[in-house]
């Protein structure tokens, strides 16, 4: 392992794997006092029937998604998902966009925002724009704000200028997702490449693993909170329609 966290080995498959669970492993050890403060906020938005906004624009809303009505997910999410901030609509569009200012005060209006909900706000480099803009907005709301990003591409300076607020700086909890400056961290040297990405795959452990432990909390406090089932089991359906009566009108995806 190389001081700048990249790995080059001729086997890439298995290197890649042994870095995913080192990666988790570290996520563990390393993070999860970060990761018991952010469920204990969520928890705390659980019991007073607030809700968990979650947002990264670019690959980032992946983990906004992966927390959204699925099998085991938290009913209690709202994703806010702009078309043109992911990539289906323009992948090129979206770096731009997510870089200019005012959209973050305008995504944050539309969310009806209220001081008991939890913001999440997942961005590897913790300096785009729009990321910056819905904390800063959030913590000005009274809300907690969890950051996920990777401290060691923060710190690199790769995306700052002089002088920038981070969103570790803005967060009101930040968890390191453990990923290297530039998210790529396997060497490929006779392709001249750099591949294998980290944050995506410890992004959604850090997501469901704070929504699974807040559920937990909200329960011992009394509050049974609502998690969507497979539509594929029995009783699936009927439980789901239950949860999105109680959450339709909160969340726009729904």
């Amino acid at each position: 392992m190389e001081a700048t966290g990249m790995t080059e080995n001729t086997d890439p498959l298995g290197s890649y794997l042994a870095l995913l669970r080192e990666k988790l492993t570290q996520l563990e050890t390393t993070q999860r006092a970060a990761l018991e403060r952010a469920a204990d906020a969520v928890a705390e938005t659980l019991v007073k029937d607030g809700l968990v906004h979650v947002f990264g624009s670019g690959h980032s809303h992946m983990v906004a998604e992966e927390l959204f009505y699925r099998a085991g997910g938290l009913g209690a999410i709202n994703p806010i998902l702009e078309g043109d901030l992911m990539l289906h609509e323009s992948a090129t569009g979206s770096t731009q966009k997510e870089r200019q200012p005012g959209r973050g005060h305008q995504v944050f209006d539309r969310l009806n925002p209220n001081p008991i909900d939890t913001l999440i706000v997942i961005s590897n480099s913790g300096g785009n724009q729009i990321a910056l803009e819905l904390a800063e907005r959030a913590r000005a709301n009274g809300m907690a704000v969890i950051a996920i990003v990777s401290l060691q591409h923060v710190r690199s300076g790769v995306a700052l200028r002089d002088g920038v607020t981070t969103l570790d700086q803005l967060a009101t909890i930040t968890i390191d997702n453990l990923g290297v400056a530039g998210d790529a961290a396997i060497e490929l040297a006779e392709a001249g490449a750099v591949m294998g990405p980290t944050s995506s795959v410890v992004g959604v452990t850090i997501a469901n693993s704070i929504a699974m432990t807040a559920v937990s909390l909200a329960t011992r406090a009394g509050v049974r909170a609502g998690v969507f089932s497979s539509s594929n089991v029995a009783g699936g359906d009927e439980r789901n329609r239950e949860l999105i009566a109680r959450y339709q009108s909160r969340v726009v995806a729904l």
